[in-house]
């Protein structure tokens, strides 16, 4: 029997019970689109909190520090540790370009944060300003900015933190466009002696070259006012209330936490970092910069382990979803089962005729795969489109439930290719599965009993 036959004789058996067959495929259908609309829940909020992880900055990231960061004493610990303090290279200006240079990266940059006063409209409040790099225009904390982000890297302008701009004015909308005054601490290297050095001066050219520290001005324009903090996470205290472009923070020179510490280690003249953000062109790439940092001398940490132990996560939940989607499809083949069986019934004489003419077993089974198979691509098809539809529904829901609380609009819902093909795959096979005990006793049929049944 060749493929054209079996192609037609399964396309008539299904029209002649058309009601039966296409409640059989409509539990097909029910099935995979349960199986689809669940496991494309779980690919959407996979998707989603990569997206948001990946946009925070932190999943790009390798953070640096120097070895003296951390017991720069030496005391209590042992020799080797002391020595490796001691030996350890300074995170300065040099080595921030030495790490710019490996491979794969897109950025190096410092955390910059000083202490000032704020002056804004005859009143002055004290904070903590920070410096934020270009790329962090990037990240999920500016999605509900009032106002705008930095202009330039080098802008003379501020971003305030709604909490602070609330304090600064009556609503935290009111400060934008206006102008504010920091006053700050500037660093700069101080004479070791002569007429002009003060006695800390004096103190600190005893060690080695020391740093004066001068009260400064300037004025900037707040350009923007955001909810929450972009310094926040691994790598910074967070905690910042006024922030200010990078470029700018680096001109001002502010004194850092690390001056005491450089002032302490005898190198003073010399602006140290506390860490640095080393950014990566892809989160692929991050493991190989991270151990190329560490060769060069340094401390370096990413979340490369958060991240794997996330995959696991989101893995064992797409297996139980797709657990739960399987008991419908389940219950769906046993409809299958059903409705061959009953054609066996109905159709003994037509099996006995084939038989008569030459049928084998082999074409009588392949006969009721070829209804089973059909019935399942039928489904298949079907149901992924209706479990598109339930994510649709499922993702408009939420859209609304969302813009209610004033919040950003997500995709908690995603039908991928190989989903969709997946899905259909999957439900061919099951229909098949289910169809094999049907197939083989209609192969089992003795013609002669077959032809003599009414």
């Amino acid at each position: 029997m060749t493929a054209r036959d079996l192609t037609e004789l399964a396309v008539r058996n299904l029209r002649e019970a058309i009601l039966r067959n296409s409640l059989t495929t409509l539990g097909i259908a029910v099935g995979v689109a349960s199986l689809v609309a669940m496991l494309s829940l779980g690919v959407g909020l996979q998707a989603l909190a990569s997206q948001r992880l990946t946009r925070s900055g932190l999943f790009d990231a390798v953070f640096v520090t120097s070895p003296r960061a951390f017991g720069g004493s030496g005391g209590g610990g042992p020799a080797s540790h002391s020595n490796l303090v001691k030996n350890a290279k300074p995170l300065d200006e040099d080595a921030r370009q030495q790490l710019a240079k490996i491979a794969n990266v897109v950025e190096v940059y410092p955390q910059m944060r000083f202490s000032a006063q704020v002056k804004f409209e005859g009143e002055e409040t004290g904070t903590s300003v920070i410096g934020l790099p270009e790329s962090s225009r990037n990240t999920g904390a500016f999605d509900g900015i009032n106002g705008s982000f930095f202009t330039a890297p080098q802008a003379q302008e501020v971003i305030l933190q709604k909490d602070f701009a609330k304090e600064l004015s009556s609503t935290a909308d009111a400060p934008l466009g206006k102008e504010l005054t920091l006053r700050y601490a500037e660093r700069s290297a101080s004479p070791s002696s002569g007429s002009g050095a003060s006695i800390l001066d004096a103190m600190a050219g005893a060690l080695g070259g020391g740093i004066s520290v001068v009260p400064r001005e300037k004025v900037f324009r707040i350009v923007g006012v955001i909810e929450s903090d972009p310094s926040a996470g691994i790598g910074s205290f967070g905690g910042g209330r006024v922030f200010v472009p990078l470029g700018t923070a680096e001109s001002l020179h502010a004194a850092q936490p690390g001056d005491l510490q450089a002032l302490m280690s005898g190198t003073p003249s010399k602006p140290t970092y506390l860490t640095l953000t080393v950014r990566a062109r892809s989160p692929k790439d991050v493991q190989a910069i991270e151990d190329a940092i560490k060769k060069l001398g340094f401390l370096a940490f990413s979340l490369l382990d958060a991240t794997k132990g996330l995959r696991i996560f989101f893995t064992v939940f797409d297996l139980l979803l797709g657990l739960f989607g399987s008991l419908a499809l389940t219950v769906a083949s046993l409809g299958i089962i059903n409705t061959l069986v009953m054609a066996i019934l109905e159709r003994r004489r037509e099996i006995g005729v084939l038989k008569a003419l030459g049928a084998t077993d082999g074409d009588v089974k392949s006969l009721f795969f070829a209804e089973a198979a059909a019935m399942g691509f039928l489904g298949g098809m079907a149901g992924v489109g209706g479990g598109w539809l339930i994510g649709r529904a499922l993702t408009f829901g939420t859209t609304l439930y969302l813009k209610q609380r004033d919040l950003p609009s997500v995709q908690i819902s995603s039908v991928p290719w190989w989903l969709a093909l997946g899905a259909i795959a999957f439900a061919v096979l099951v229909s098949l599965v289910a169809g094999l005990y049907p197939a083989a006793r209609a192969a089992k049929l003795n013609p002669v009993e077959a032809l003599r049944y009414e």
